[in-house]
């Protein structure tokens, strides 16, 4: 953020903002779920985040809030020295417990109204009029009795109704959705935040569940994984250190990607703006979860040169690609990446790295005509950047005949073949008469 005395950059701004704009027209008029605990809320933080979600809204995005309330019952709690018993990381909520949970619960829920009709000046919020709805949207069963313990009015979903809250999101309201479920016999049970954004995610259709976490997302290795399987997660869950919320929003969004949730992001609650950078940037701010089965982006290994060779004949044939023999694309598969599903190679690309120059060049992104207009170009785009980044390159240059449209929209900007490394100028076809396109990483 900048202040009077620092004016933006305007040629920074106009890249972050061509940058962003792919992904402003992809989440409009999608549905997310937004996850959050009652830590959260209680962060003097917190309007930053009610900020975004506002703009969200502005942006056309459909938001469904689930928060938690756990430091806000834990304090009624121990206001009224209530103790609050677990069996096996389960809350027993007894009537005295429940009496707490209801008023933090409400206290929680009010507060983000509240947040939600401020019109605060020279913020995202500054002239928003954002409605608000909430209701007895999930409908829960008790727990019961495990292995001899009764966990009273512990409550887990038994349903939610969606049409509901697809009407409200259909209205343009904000569905806030507190940790509570309602009984058909009119009974209040405990409900995990975490369960109901999952189960809801699955049952509105949503497109993506956003859990704002502890921490920036999933470790592996001391480095943060930018995106895996719900196998891959749970698997780093297996004997990590993890705040005990962050596990449990974990195994949600594992659980959300099973139950149909395309796409489940884990984000830093505590990192100001990182839902914003999360969704409109390419590198991110934490962790995607996808079930991708289906869909695998993956590096290529020898025996998918057959595959990419079918892809990219067409291409060579109306001179969008330079052509590849067989015997130069083994030499250098593991130059490429490419996207698979069901066994099929629908898309690829490929990274030169120069070091000496500290540049790379992206060449061979291909996609198949069937699979085109759904942003795998730009899934590549983002992998082969963040590979070039992690070698310590500065920029990425790319030749190109018939794509630059394509290539601007990104942020890559005209160039000389003179700005290109030596090795590559050596090695220009005249002939095609490509153009350079470059941008710095």
């Amino acid at each position: 953020m900048t202040d009077d005395s620092s004016p933006i950059n305007p040629g920074s701004f106009i890249n972050w903002f061509r940058q962003a704009a792919p992904y402003i027209h992809a989440h409009r008029g999608k549905t997310f779920v937004l996850l959050f605990g009652g830590a959260a809320v209680a962060d003097d933080r917190f309007a930053h985040i009610i900020h975004d979600v506002a703009l969200l809204n502005s942006l056309g995005v459909r938001l469904v809030l689930v928060h938690g309330a756990r430091p806000q019952i834990e304090q009624r709690l121990d206001q009224r020295g209530v103790k609050m018993r677990y069996v096996k990381d389960i809350r027993v909520t007894d009537d005295a417990a429940l009496a707490c949970v209801k008023e933090a619960v409400g206290a929680v829920r009010v507060e983000i109204e509240a947040l939600l009709s401020m019109g605060v000046a020279n913020s995202p919020m500054e002239g928003a009029c954002l409605r608000v709805a909430s209701g007895n949207y999930v409908t829960a069963k008790p727990v019961g009795v495990r292995d001899g313990v009764d966990f009273l009015h512990t409550g887990e979903v038994r349903r939610t109704d969606a049409e509901a809250i697809r009407n409200h999101l259909d209205s343009g309201s904000i569905v806030i959705l507190p940790p509570l479920g309602y009984s058909p016999t009119g009974e209040v049970f405990n409900v995990s935040a975490d369960e109901i954004a999952a189960r809801t995610a699955a049952a509105i259709g949503a497109d993506k569940l956003i859990c704002l976490t502890e921490t920036d997302g999933l470790l592996e290795h001391g480095k943060l994984l930018r995106e895996c399987t719900p196998e891959q997660a749970e698997n780093l869950l297996k004997g990590a250190a993890m705040h005990v919320d962050d596990e449990r929003q974990v195994k949600a969004a594992a659980q959300a990607c099973r139950l149909g949730v395309p796409r489940c992001h884990l984000v830093s609650r505590r990192r100001d703006g990182a839902i914003l950078q999360e969704l409109y940037t390419r590198d991110g701010a934490g962790t995607m979860i996808s079930e991708s089965d289906w869909e695998i982006l993956r590096p290529a290994n020898i025996d998918d040169v057959g595959g990419i060779l079918e892809l990219i004949e067409p291409l060579e044939q109306s001179g969008v690609l330079v052509r590849r023999p067989r015997e130069q694309l083994e030499l250098e598969i593991d130059r490429f990446t490419l996207i698979e599903q069901d066994g099929a190679i629908i898309a690829c690309a490929a990274l030169y790295p120069y070091a000496d120059s500290a540049v790379a060049e992206l060449a061979c992104l291909a996609v198949h005509p069937d699979y085109q207009g759904a942003g795998r170009g730009d899934r590549l785009l983002e992998r082969l950047q963040s590979e070039a980044r992690e070698k310590g390159l500065k920029q990425l240059f790319v030749l190109t005949t018939q794509a630059a449209q394509w290539f601007e929209e990104r942020g890559f900007v005209a160039a000389g073949i003179d700005d290109l490394p030596l090795q590559k100028q050596a090695m220009y076809n005249w002939q095609r008469n490509s153009r350079v396109y470059i941008r710095p990483l």
